[in-house]
């Protein structure tokens, strides 16, 4: 599998650490920075992961930060990308499952190493079971992306 990875500088250590699980395990990996521990801004990587997503150049991604919230906000922004901040390894497959995830989040200060890879192989090794529910689901998250905001009103 394809992999995009980022992070901010809150995420650079645990990203270089992944990348390493990412490689033992097979796949590719395309490393979108940061390239250190130097403050920057984590909107920068979260965009160039779910860039590399959306347009199809990687089979999924992963984000780094240092909760995962801000990072999840900024990827969830890039239509067609469904990013989620998962600190456990039920949330990770899950979100593929049933809800076709394809950015995974973590929070450097919030999970460990160990947790972190088996988080990260919960998430590669999820596919997207296709029941019509969870079809249905997410065209109901398609039409919310592709909606208007621009008069903002409640469900139709």
């Amino acid at each position: 599998m394809r992999i995009a990875i980022g992070s901010d500088h809150a995420g650079f250590h645990l990203k270089d650490m992944l990348i390493g699980t990412l490689r033992h395990g097979g796949h590719e990996v395309v490393d979108v920075g940061a390239d250190g521990d130097q403050a920057v801004d984590y909107p920068d990587y979260a965009e160039a992961v779910a860039v590399a997503v959306r347009q199809s150049e990687v089979d999924r991604g992963v984000m780094i930060c240092g909760s995962g919230v801000g990072a999840s906000v900024a990827a969830n922004k890039v239509p067609g990308v469904r990013a989620a901040v998962c600190h456990d390894t039920y949330s990770a497959h899950q979100g593929v499952e049933h809800d076709d995830m394809n950015v995974l989040v973590l929070g450097a200060r919030i999970i460990g190493v160990a947790l972190a890879v088996e988080v990260l192989e919960a998430f590669l090794g999820a596919r997207f079971s296709a029941d019509e529910r969870h079809r249905r689901r997410l065209g109901k998250v398609e039409q919310l992306e592709a909606r208007d905001w621009s008069e903002a009103g409640g469900p139709d």
